[in-house]
């Protein structure tokens, strides 16, 4: 069958499955809309926790993003599966134990301060949106691809659909079809994985068959660093980075998972304390399927990718390929914009080396002729969808693909728009400005609030700040500067009072939008008209991505001296604290 057709039949039947749940879910009450009822099963809740935080970083950006930078972008999979389990093991219980809807809430009430929880929605709100911004990048991939149109068709085609069943089922509704999606997602990732190992290595394990041999008798890995070095390229292997860069961006995704309020929120939809701790692990169990195949879905397409792009001896007559000879997913993503060459030297073939190597540039332009890198464009984020194109898997593979990548990012997408909702419905709306507001009125509220993120984050998806894992990342040190401080002082120091908690979340946020928008829009190079986003101009050469975690320090710090300075919080706030981490009745406390 058609490859289109077939793409239309599996991606229409998946959303069609996901409106249904929707339809058949459709929250009620503000109880079903905001927290599903608190009736969801652990494994299920674990299942749609795993889906809910799997977004189009992980399925359709990170693999990319480790295709591209080897052994460096190592520190997604350490920083976000570790922030993980610092969510489990610090938060997620103690958060469900004091049984609020939001993280706002339990901000404004720890604190005893109605603006410690504006403020804190103000965190959660520019923390979400610029995760937001990422998973539309993912859903334009994804439907560029699917629709075979642009980048922007395909933006605005996938909002409509997230407007669909996010809007009207609520939490309820996002819950069951995220179970749906985790399972659509899971599926569409192994399998093409395994198919490509077994092709590569004879290995079906992909997670084995990253450390295997090729038919010639040679390592992927050694292989893959070879071809690379014949580029002008580093080693696939080698470490770039500086230390100090990657554990501050390690432990920026750490913290900056922990303080995530779409995830945080999924620990108040099962009924008991216990079960939150339940859905926790059997979470981290199936977010483990995808995390340890990722690694090999990157080397592995990138190894694909290069060998089509020079399928023969670097720089000589056959050893580029023929631009007229071009494989169909190379005109197939061209179509989208997300991929694009230009023969710069007139011969006809397709010429991709490094061009930030002098020394091999000299060579590449005497003995091939090389007038430029003519592969002008390679958007990171194609590579998983396209790689069961490369390697020409069949065409239902293909089409399973696009399914899951569009179910990971349209999974994300619902959580994170049920995060700003309930947080501008319940905290700002009810909360502080109209706490008498009938629930029927806070249910619509909710449902136009989110309505206007969509809008707003398909209108800043348009132009985002980089590729899908760039921007989450850009998200994540968001949550880790402003959110996540206060939820650790909030269970674990009674003295920390809402002064501190205060200007601690304004100084952390603040600092770190700074430093972003100091690299990502204010300041541009004398003479140029870029960005100066590199290691040359950064801070002690701490990239934007990894700056959440000093916004960290500064937070925790400024928090801490304040309250030093100022009253200690009443005592009824101290003996809440303590009460929260108190483990007694843990199985039946839930309500109070």
């Amino acid at each position: 069958m058609d490859l289109r057709v077939l793409t239309w039949i599996v991606v229409g039947i998946t959303f069609a499955l996901y409106i249904g749940i929707a339809i058949w879910a459709r929250a009620g009450s503000t109880g079903e809309f905001y927290v599903a009822g608190k009736g969801v099963n652990p494994v299920l809740n674990g299942m749609a926790t795993a889906a809910d935080w799997m977004s189009a970083a992980s399925f359709i950006s990170m693999a990319g993003l480790i295709a591209f930078n080897g052994y460096d972008a190592s520190v997604y999979l350490m920083g976000w599966t570790g922030g993980y389990v610092l969510l489990a093991l610090l938060l997620a219980p103690y958060l469900r134990k004091f049984g609020k809807f939001t993280v706002p809430e339990f901000i404004g009430e720890r604190y005893y301060s109605q603006t410690a929880r504006i403020v804190a929605v103000l965190c959660l709100i520019v923390a979400s949106i610029t995760y937001v911004i990422g998973q539309m990048k993912g859903i334009g991939v994804a439907f560029s691809r699917f629709l075979e149109t642009s980048y922007e068709v395909g933006l605005f085609s996938g909002m409509g659909v997230v407007f669909i069943y996010a809007v009207l089922g609520g939490m309820k509704g996002i819950t069951y079809t995220q179970i749906a999606q985790y399972c659509v997602l899971i599926f569409a990732y192994t399998v093409p994985a395994i198919f490509i190992s077994l092709q590569l290595t004879g290995n079906p394990l992909p997670q084995l068959g990253l450390g295997s041999k090729l038919s010639d008798g040679t390592h992927l890995l050694v292989k893959l660093d070879q071809v690379l070095v014949d580029l002008g390229f580093n080693e696939y292997t080698a470490k770039k980075g500086t230390t100090l860069n990657m554990v501050a961006l390690t432990m920026s995704l750490m913290i900056g998972t922990a303080g995530l309020p779409h995830v945080i929120v999924r620990f108040f939809t099962v009924p008991r304390v216990r079960d939150a701790r339940a859905s926790a692990g059997w979470a981290l169990v199936f977010i483990a399927i995808l995390y340890t195949t990722a690694p090999a879905v990157g080397a592995m397409s990138f190894f694909n990718l290069i060998n089509t792009i020079q399928p023969g001896e670097i720089g000589s007559e056959t050893g580029n390929l023929v631009y007229e000879e071009r494989p169909q997913w190379f005109k197939n993503w061209q179509r989208t914009g997300l991929l694009a060459f230009e023969d710069k030297n007139g011969d006809g073939r397709v010429q991709y080396f490094n061009d930030k190597d002098a020394e091999f540039l000299l060579k590449a332009e005497s003995e091939f002729g090389w007038a430029g890198n003519e592969m002008t464009k390679i958007d990171r984020d194609i590579m998983v969808l396209a790689n069961p194109e490369i390697a020409k898997l069949p065409n239902w593979v293909i089409a399973l693909v696009v399914a899951g990548g569009l179910a990971a990012a349209l999974s994300t997408a619902a959580g994170l728009l049920m995060a700003i909702s309930s947080a501008v419905s319940h905290d700002l709306l009810k909360g502080v400005f109209k706490p008498d507001i009938s629930e029927r009125a806070e249910l619509l509220a909710a449902r136009l609030s989110m309505a206007g993120a969509i809008l707003v984050a398909g209108w800043l998806g348009l132009n985002p700040p980089g590729f899908a894992a760039q921007v989450v990342a850009l998200a994540f040190g968001l949550a880790a500067s402003s959110i996540f401080p206060a939820l650790m002082f909030g269970i674990f120091n009674k003295r920390v009072n809402a002064t501190g908690a205060i200007v601690g979340m304004l100084v952390g946020l603040s600092s770190t939008l700074i430093y972003i928008f100091m690299f990502k829009g204010w300041l541009f190079i004398p003479g140029t008209n870029t960005f100066p986003n590199t290691a040359d101009y950064w801070l002690f050469g701490i990239q934007p991505e990894a700056f959440g975690a000093i916004g960290a320090l500064l937070n925790f710090a400024s928090a801490w001296v304040v309250s030093k300075l100022t009253a200690a919080p009443p005592e009824h706030i101290q003996h809440l604290v303590e009460d929260i981490r108190v483990p007694r009745g843990a199985g039946t406390a839930a309500a109070h």
